[in-house]
């Protein structure tokens, strides 16, 4: 029965994939965004988000367990110092993928995997959106600005030609 393995094995043996994506989990934290096929961006968010939920608890434990997986002290120092007070509030979702298109020689899906508290343009839009609506409060509101506007349209248009005539004295002496 070929119960959980279902992951995608990447044309490589057990070790070698191992190697690969320690490699690519040690880049992406600490370069923030790598370049790489959409097949193994997928495979190492797999990877790499577990680590970056251990992280979230700085014990010694957890520390030997990431670097296990790691296999580099400074990527481990990077994610416990640095990655993990800005994650500390995120549920889990901490990578993205964006596809960039294909690869010119063999025609390869190219992707850019990067974790989203990194993305300073990203965040921006999500800072901006933080409006709420309801539809039945809006309505509301239109109905009752335009009950008061009419009333406070025709008290506003009477002082108005009382205004303009000073307006019409000055400007003969400006055209002069």
């Amino acid at each position: 029965m070929r119960h959980n393995k279902k992951f995608n094995h990447l044309s490589r043996t057990s070790s070698h994939r191992k190697a690969l994506l320690s490699n690519m989990a040690s880049s992406l934290i600490l370069h923030k965004r790598i370049s790489t096929t959409l097949p193994k961006a997928k495979a190492l968010r797999v990877y790499v988000e577990p680590l970056l939920t251990r992280a979230k608890e700085d014990t010694t434990q957890s520390r030997r367990l990431v670097f296990s997986y790691l296999q580099n002290k400074e990527a481990v120092t990077e994610l416990f110092q640095n990655i993990s007070v800005k994650i500390a509030n995120r549920p889990g979702g901490y990578t993205r993928i964006l596809r960039t298109g294909f690869r010119l020689g063999d025609n390869a899906e190219m992707c850019i995997i990067e974790l989203v508290d990194y993305n300073e343009n990203m965040l921006k839009d999500k800072t901006t959106k933080k409006t709420t609506r309801t539809r039945r409060s809006s309505s509301r509101k239109k109905a009752e600005t335009e009950v008061q506007a009419a009333p406070a349209t025709s008290e506003v248009s009477a002082p108005k030609p009382v205004e303009q005539a000073p307006a019409e004295n000055q400007a003969p002496t400006t055209e002069e």
